[in-house]
């Protein structure tokens, strides 16, 4: 069986360098196809959905590869607008090809996208907002076809600020003919790394990081090339082992402007950060304060993307500590391996209620989704003796070498038995520091 081994019990050390972020990478991907032609993505994670979605591109008919830490995309021979089930179920950023398939081919037969297990994650904003620029859609039990003449630009307004709705929208718009404002637009950080990798390439487009975003349609795009920000949640996952662990830690290349809605949280924890030249730096207490009520948001709001690294956290903290969970109706899939691990939570409705224990015990426990995953490790790195977190093959979809950067922080982590699923494989797994 798969496994990470942990031995807890010791505070952080160390500096490490942030991975490229993969949700800002994984819709980027997908805008390349809408130019035909070359694109190169510097600081691109090599991740388990990168490769997913480079396994799709192909089918596509686009050609990718490597050199160095840029991945390159060669979409000229696009020829495909039908993407198979059996690589759409692994992921759901898969839907944003809609938008770009529909824009560059007028249509797109896609499987509703798999891939996730922390709750619902409905279309319907990304399919009404099609509609409205002239997409018409035909729904099967398990996809969907969609065809356009001249996509037209709109004004569509969204009555939730969804990110894969934004992004597909967008990406529908780039060659679109007219202008298409998006009114209650999400405001995420990947949605203006989108938005400028697209400006790069000669796409028209302001007002990203707004609610009010503006796209020029334009007839073609060119080659061109784009550096990838650090990913916000990888950072705050480490920011958040700091608080459990206490130590001070070196966070290279962190995406600090990104991260604004983690800090008051990470402050009311008795977290220290500074800036130093390249560097955010942490300091984090003997033992972390209870946060009394927090709930995840929309950006600028703290992510719920991190709401699993905080409750691992939080197990430890001095008091009575409540995180409310406003986006996903089933993200608290980790409180049963924290409660085997000694935590005392007890969830009402969508709220979990945290009461701090002195520590947490080792025992086995299991990964089930990605984040949650990345909080098992933390709560491990915290706890007294060995823990084991199987299911592993999650946390590699979002974490470039989360062995590597751990024990860059002083985390006596180990990994054991090669992963046999085809992606990357022993030898590579070796090289890069996994074993």
């Amino acid at each position: 069986m798969e496994y990470l081994e942990i031995e807890g019990g010791r505070p952080l050390s160390g500096q490490v360098c942030i991975q490229g972020s993969k949700n800002a990478a994984l819709p980027i991907l997908s805008a390349a196809i809408l130019h035909g032609g070359r694109s190169v993505l510097h600081h691109c994670p090599r991740i388990r959905d990168v490769e997913e979605m480079q396994k799709i591109l192909r089918e596509l008919g686009c050609h990718t590869g490597w050199e160095g830490e840029a991945l390159w995309i060669d979409a000229s021979s696009l020829d495909s607008f039908v993407i198979s089930k059996k690589h759409a179920e692994k992921m759901r950023c898969s839907i944003t090809l809609l938008g770009s398939l529909l824009g560059r081919l007028g249509q797109a037969v896609i499987p509703y996208p798999g891939g996730c297990v922390i709750g619902e994650r409905p279309i319907d904003l990304h399919l009404q907002g099609l509609r409205e620029m002239g997409v018409s859609f035909t729904q099967g039990e398990e996809l969907v076809e969609a065809r356009c003449g001249k996509l037209t630009g709109t004004r569509i307004s969204l009555r939730f600020p969804s990110v894969g709705a934004t992004e597909n929208l967008i990406l529908a718009a780039v060659l679109a003919q007219g202008d298409t404002w998006i009114l209650g637009a999400a405001q995420e950080p990947e949605i203006l790394e989108l938005c400028s990798f697209l400006n790069a390439l000669g796409a028209k487009i302001s007002g990203a990081g707004t609610p009010s975003i503006r796209i020029t349609g334009v007839k073609e795009l060119h080659d061109g090339e784009y550096t990838i920000a650090s990913d916000r949640i990888v950072a705050g996952t480490y920011l958040m082992a700091a608080a459990a662990c206490g130590g001070e830690a070196a966070l290279l290349r962190a995406p600090v402007s990104h991260m604004q809605g983690m800090f008051p949280v990470l402050h009311r924890m008795g977290v220290e950060l500074s800036r130093e030249p390249g560097a955010l730096v942490v300091r984090g207490p003997k033992r972390c304060r209870s946060v009394t009520e927090i709930h995840t948001a929309p950006h600028p709001g703290f992510p719920t993307d991190m709401q699993s690294p905080l409750m691992a956290a939080l197990c430890g903290a001095d008091g009575v500590s409540r995180i409310t969970e406003t986006i996903f109706e089933a993200r608290f899939k980790i409180v049963e391996e924290l409660r085997s691990m000694g935590a005392q939570i007890q969830v009402e409705d969508h709220t979990a209620v945290i009461t701090g224990a002195r520590k947490l015990s080792g025992c086995c426990v299991k990964a089930r989704e990605l984040r949650g995953g990345a909080a098992l490790c933390i709560a491990a790195a915290s706890a007294q003796g060995v823990t084991r977190i199987s299911g592993c093959q999650y946390i590699f979809r979002g974490y470039e070498n989360i062995i590597r950067d751990l024990k860059k922080l002083g985390i006596v982590i180990k990994y054991h038995q090669p992963m046999t699923d085809g992606w990357d494989g022993p030898t590579r797994i070796r090289d890069r520091g996994y074993a």
